[in-house]
């Protein structure tokens, strides 16, 4: 388990850090908040002044219940970036559908026959293969733009916010409209290609040879097993998928959190939204009176920071922080500064995660498999934030060896 610290410093800029990696003898959610408490109680950081979460999308990271979030769940906002686990889901899936399948006989097992393996590749004389390849086509180039944009390493969660309800849009229009365009799309890559294109209005079948058999009871026809078994069925998995990782409380938090945002001179900034941002998600990082303090400060803020030079044609919190770092005014605003800070803290990218996970296969490789968990966490440290370790000189890890040495003499 890799755990990865996000962090707004005393300059303005967020960052990122990989702060430790755990072996863990199961993923089950008590065994993973435990390691996580003893690790961060070791550097002396409390769970209580943790005020965001980010996991992968497995199910003992986001149960409602029993999941990981739920037991940090006091005071902390959850959010949930891409799973690296997705590739993994779906083999699952698939090979107890097949089970399911063999077992009742629907469908023909044998040598190299539905074994579990990547993603489906379309077969040379197959329209159902084609078709179902297309589909995914279509649906994956809807979601690319905000997977791209949650695995950004310097993720600005408000921008990267508004594609979700876009995403949403659109997938929900190729559910109500896409059906009868994507049918086209395949029809004329299948003719080009001389592949046989099926009988719509035919019986569906569930297989083919010995095992081939209809539901009696309910008969169905070839159009409505592609529109509603694999169209409606993969378009609505993927609307679940955006509904489960962006809950209502983590999508309130984003639309109040708008309100904050320098995009298009300040055009969403609402006194209002802001004090009920800080009311209702943070009311342990403000005191009473200093809840009535913001309102105050964002009076004079708004009359204040958009008309100024330094903040013009600002498009990100990022860059809202790091001005008010820079022109000092953080300080003439420090609970608006607080506010943005904690707003920033948010998200921790999945791709730092992984980015982890690739180099403790570099620096525990095969002559190495003997490395204690210490011992590796100690080398990825220095790995991966090599922007700190640069800065240390033999001279500077000598000299901290001899005073070690001299502290265990006295």
């Amino acid at each position: 388990m890799a755990i990865i610290l996000r962090f707004v410093d005393k300059d303005g800029f967020i960052r990122e850090r990989f702060f430790h990696i755990v072996h863990v003898k199961d993923t089950s959610a008590s065994t993973l908040k435990k390691e996580i408490c003893v690790v961060l109680s070791r550097y002396n950081l409390q769970i209580e002044n943790i005020r965001g979460q980010g996991y992968d999308g497995a199910s003992n990271m986001r149960g409602e219940w029993n999941g990981l979030q739920a037991l940090f769940l006091a005071s902390i906002i959850n959010i949930v970036g891409g799973s690296s686990k997705c590739h993994d889901d779906l083999q699952s899936i698939h090979a107890v559908e097949i089970e399911i399948l063999v077992a009742s006989n629907a469908i023909e097992t044998g040598r190299g026959i539905n074994q579990i393996g990547t993603l489906q590749r379309p077969g040379d004389t197959r329209w159902s293969s084609h078709y179902q390849s297309h589909l995914m086509k279509e649906i994956m180039g809807l979601t690319n733009m905000l997977c791209k944009s949650l695995q950004q390493k310097s993720l600005d969660i408000l921008n990267a916010m508004s594609q979700v309800s876009t995403t949403q849009s659109l997938i929900q229009k190729m559910r109500d409209d896409g059906w009868e365009p994507l049918l086209t799309i395949v029809k004329s890559f299948c003719e080009e290609n001389d592949i046989d294109i099926p009988d719509m209005n035919a019986h569906y079948t569930r297989a083919r040879g010995r095992s081939c058999h209809q539901d009696e009871g309910s008969p169905t026809t070839m159009e409505h097993h592609f529109i509603v078994d694999i169209f409606t069925a993969a378009i609505d998995f993927q609307l679940q998928e955006l509904t489960n990782r962006f809950n209502e409380q983590a999508v309130e938090l984003l639309i109040l959190s708008v309100a904050l945002s320098p995009k298009d001179a300040y055009k969403s900034f609402k006194i209002d939204d802001i004090c009920k941002l800080a009311e209702k998600f943070y009311p342990r990082d403000f005191t009473e009176q200093e809840k009535i303090c913001l309102k105050f400060q964002l009076q004079h803020y708004k009359l204040d920071v958009p008309k100024h030079q330094d903040f013009q044609n600002m498009s990100t919190l990022f860059e809202l922080c790091r001005g008010l770092a820079v022109s000092e005014k953080s300080k003439i605003y420090p609970l608006i500064d607080r506010l943005i800070c904690l707003v920033l803290t948010l998200p921790v990218s999945t791709a730092t995660t992984e980015r982890a996970f690739s180099a403790m296969k570099l620096v525990k490789t095969r002559l190495r498999t003997r490395m204690e968990d210490e011992f590796l966490a100690d080398h990825l440290v220095v790995y991966i934030e090599k922007e700190i370790a640069k800065n240390f000189t033999s001279e500077m890890i000598m000299d901290e060896f001899y005073s070690i040495s001299d502290r265990r003499r006295a």
